[in-house]
């Protein structure tokens, strides 16, 4: 399905599979798992991920996010469970905004996703917004291929895309990308995701998961000069990913840019 809503819902996906086609992208399951911004923070606490401070309990009440707000501390963000390209996101630097901002933001997630449930984490007041590149086979085999630099944004929309980022080193690069292989292979992944990290002061921590290749996805394929869709349809035909990690080579410099 390309990248867009339908490469990430489960539904849909569990859909083409009853009808007996072959579905290029992760199995439902891994979607399930993944998709909720929730289930993928926990999925990632279980395997050892860094993740910020927050909350994203069963109670939705606006008295929990509050006694949850005052346990994590401000500033921080409000963000939908479900979905992603920035709606559902809003910033709390003062308590007087947390019940606007829960209710603004629960009525664009509704709106937007089909789901009005929020979690609340610490925000950072200067990260990078680093992502990493992950494909795994149905063997079980699962490498990453390097990072995007996406800090430059709008309104929480990506809008330069940058590989190799100018913030992540060969250490650094090696310890996200491990972090992202073992959440994949966590959930059981198949195919092309990105794992979304907060970079600040040489830390990261885990931000969501998005189970389909992403639009940006052509930086990476300009360093790496692999095809990643043609990756999907060998994968998706039962193939063995062609390289391992140690195999994986980065050459150059990528850029690039979204009009919006």
């Amino acid at each position: 399905p390309g990248y867009g809503f339908l490469s990430e819902n489960a539904d849909f996906a569990q859909a083409v599979v009853d009808a007996g086609l072959i579905w290029v992208g992760p199995p439902p399951a891994a979607i399930r798992a993944l998709g909720s911004k929730s289930a993928a923070k926990a999925l990632a606490l279980a395997h050892g991920v860094p993740c910020l401070p927050g909350y994203n309990g069963a109670d939705q009440s606006d008295t929990r996010f509050e006694q949850e707000a005052q346990r994590i501390g401000l500033p921080l963000m409000v963000k939908a469970v479900a979905g992603g390209g920035g709606r559902g996101m809003r910033r709390v630097t003062d308590m007087a905004q947390l019940r606007p901002a829960l209710a603004s933001a629960r009525s664009e997630a509704l709106t937007g996703f089909g789901s009005d449930a929020l979690l609340i984490e610490r925000a950072l007041l200067s990260p990078r917004h680093v992502e990493v590149q992950v494909f795994a086979d149905t063997q079980g085999h699962c490498i990453h291929l390097g990072e995007r630099d996406c800090s430059v944004q709008r309104r929480y929309q990506k809008l330069i895309e940058e590989t190799p980022s100018p913030a992540v080193g060969a250490a650094l690069r090696e310890r996200m990308g491990r972090c992202a292989v073992e959440l994949a292979q966590a959930a059981g992944y198949v195919g092309a995701g990105t794992v979304e990290f907060l970079l600040e002061g040489g830390e990261f921590y885990f931000m969501e998961m998005n189970t389909r290749l992403q639009v940006e996805h052509p930086v990476t394929e300009l360093v790496t000069g692999l095809d990643l869709v043609q990756w999907q349809i060998s994968v998706a035909r039962g193939e063995p990913l062609p390289l391992a990690q140690t195999d994986v080579r980065l050459s150059g410099h990528a850029i690039e840019v979204r009009l919006c």
